[in-house]
């Protein structure tokens, strides 16, 4: 059965990216068969990924159009997993779905033409709650919500966690947090200790064991198109990001279990 990964966070710069594209190729290693979908204008998971996005012949955009069938758009990144690439075309996405019925289901229809496909989908979306995102939240199974610790972090997952609960009761039941990431953690900041205690404390077996600290390679590795599997996997950022691949294994088993 696939499973469908939203990455959510409301705030930018939380390492959502880093972590979709990095997850997709430590998934991909164990092996799974994945696909990464890019949402986000910025592009910037395409280009991590080793795409250029200003040479797609078709992307996200034409597919949330129906301008064309996501198998038609899907290409294959270098690290073995398949990409969905996306790009500023998505701007206007909004403008032209603003009065188009059933707009927040077009990526969930999409996908469902594929799920069959692939063991994992995971989406990375735009640092707002925009058409866009909804769509992929409308799509998605369950959210991972990556997250510096730091003070102000708390009260926007908070906020976000109200409006997920929200969106379960308005446009998918199925929707649930699948766990909050800690990311570019740095062991010797005390404030950064205290917020990941108290975020253990709140939110318990939500907050994964992995914890991805700040590492050079890591933000080297997509300037190159890489993600931290194919960079150097070796590093401190590459051994966190297989740990956290290997832990959301062993949390879909276990869900599959209990179900």
């Amino acid at each position: 059965m696939t499973r469908i990964i939203a990455f959510a966070n409301q705030k930018g710069g939380v390492g959502k990216t880093t972590t979709a594209v990095n997850l997709a190729a430590a998934l991909a290693q164990a092996p799974r068969k994945v696909l990464l979908v890019d949402i986000d204008p910025q592009g910037n998971a395409t280009m991590g990924s080793g795409v250029d996005k200003r040479e797609l012949e078709n992307s996200v955009t034409e597919v949330l159009l129906g301008e064309c069938t996501p198998r038609a758009a899907i290409v294959a990144a270098a690290e073995g997993y398949d990409l969905l690439p996306g790009n500023g075309d998505l701007t206007a996405v909004e403008i032209q779905l603003m009065d188009v019925s059933g707009r927040e289901g077009k990526l969930k229809a999409a996908l469902a033409t594929l799920d069959k496909n692939y063991d994992y989908i995971l989406i990375d979306c735009p640092p707002s709650l925009s058409l866009l995102t909804l769509n992929a939240l409308a799509a998605a199974d369950g959210v991972i919500v990556p997250m510096q610790c730091e003070y102000y972090a708390l009260e926007g997952l908070s906020a976000l966690i109200d409006t997920i609960e929200a969106l379960k009761q308005k446009l998918n039941p199925r929707l649930e947090i699948f766990g909050v990431v800690r990311t570019m953690f740095d062991v010797r900041n005390n404030l950064a200790n205290a917020v990941s205690a108290e975020l253990t404390q709140h939110f318990g077996d939500l907050v994964f064991r992995s914890i991805i600290p700040r590492n050079v390679r890591l933000a080297e590795a997509p300037s190159h198109g890489r993600s931290i599997v194919g960079y150097d996997k070796s590093s401190r950022g590459g051994i966190a990001y297989l740990g956290l691949a290997g832990e959301i294994i062993r949390r879909e088993k276990q869900h599959q279990e209990t179900k």
